[in-house]
């Protein structure tokens, strides 16, 4: 069964509740023809390789701590902050410590 995404003037619940954040998880909060939002959790240790998107993005830092790297240089995201990247800059995560991260990808402008 496909998660139904919230719908304009919904409350969405960014951070996890009954969940265990221990576990890997992403979560396709909505998604338009312009944009998607997606709520990732991310144990201590978590990695995601290098990889790319098409449309620009932001990446939030909801709680916890997460090493960025864009194009060969570290950035180090606390709680409170974030970054932006154009489509298509090649970019890897790694969660340093437990955290949940709101990203926003732009799908067409």
């Amino acid at each position: 069964m496909a998660l139904e995404h919230a719908k304009p003037g919904q409350v969405i619940a960014l951070t996890p509740s009954s969940e265990d954040i221990s576990t890997f998880s992403s979560i396709a909060l909505t998604k338009t023809e312009q944009i998607e939002l997606i709520r990732m959790v991310l144990p201590a240790g978590k990695e995601m390789p290098e990889h790319h998107v098409k449309g620009d993005i932001t990446f939030q830092c909801l709680s916890g701590e997460i090493a960025f790297v864009t194009r060969g240089v570290p950035t180090t995201l606390k709680a409170g902050e974030m970054l932006y990247l154009e489509g298509g800059a090649p970019h890897a995560v790694r969660a340093v410590a437990d955290s949940v991260a709101l990203l926003t990808i732009v799908l067409r402008h």
